[in-house]
């Protein structure tokens, strides 16, 4: 069966690196559908036609490297942000988690390693928090500051049984679309949004979708506006 390809962006302020990354991701078959520096202005083409994708190298610019996260993020909340960087330690992936980044990877991974990033964050995985599970101290470090985040809803992100393109999807399911419907919303496959269904349905341990709904809501994922 016939995907479209993965829209991806690249940011970065090493010329060479994104030409690198740039020939990765063309390799198989994911569309570079733009790049720019990290300080650059974000384009309007972004907010136009949102990537799935986009990877954020922070090197050289962290700070501003986490401000475009969170501004992309604010701007257009279906695109799933990588954040590649050279020095990969706890504080910094505590910072990528608040600005609610989908990937915090060191740039010694290899492209195929990248790729299959770039695959499954399309798709609404989250790998960061995999990188979370596995440092303790940052997992603790992460508790003692629940009450300093400043959004309420990054932290239910954090602790959330589903990952924030699963959300998303529920919140439609909520709303009455069907499958077809989301995939238009959402610019992907119907296909991806019945798998991204069936996680769901697992994830709550419902067998319906109305029933996913109600858990859902339950559980403060998602919120029905009267």
């Amino acid at each position: 069966m016939f995907e479209p390809k993965i829209r991806t962006w690249i940011f970065s302020q090493q010329p060479l690196f994104q030409q690198g990354v740039r020939q990765s991701l063309e390799s198989q078959n994911i569309e570079v559908a733009g790049e720019a520096k990290v300080t650059d202005k974000m384009s309007q083409t972004i907010e136009v036609m949102p990537p799935e994708v986009a990877i954020v190298d922070v090197d050289e610019a962290f700070d501003s490297g986490l401000n475009l996260a969170y501004r992309i993020k604010q701007v257009t909340p279906s695109t799933a942000v990588i954040i590649l960087s050279s020095s990969v330690n706890d504080d910094h992936l505590f910072k990528a988690i608040k600005v609610q980044a989908a990937a915090y990877l060191g740039k010694d991974i290899s492209s195929s390693e990248l790729c299959n990033i770039v695959k499954r964050v399309a798709k609404g995985e989250q790998p960061i928090k995999e990188s979370m599970y596995n440092r303790p101290k940052l997992a603790a470090q992460i508790l003692s500051q629940f009450n300093e985040l400043s959004q309420q809803q990054e932290v239910k992100e954090l602790i959330s049984p589903l990952t924030s393109r699963e959300i998303e999807i529920i919140n439609y399911v909520a709303q009455g679309y069907a499958n077809k419907q989301i995939a238009a919303k959402l610019n992907i496959s119907e296909q991806t949004i019945k798998n991204h269904v069936t996680s769901i349905l697992g994830k709550l341990d419902a067998n319906a979708r109305t029933e996913a709904v109600v858990k859902a809501i339950k559980k403060g994922l998602i919120t029905i506006e009267q």
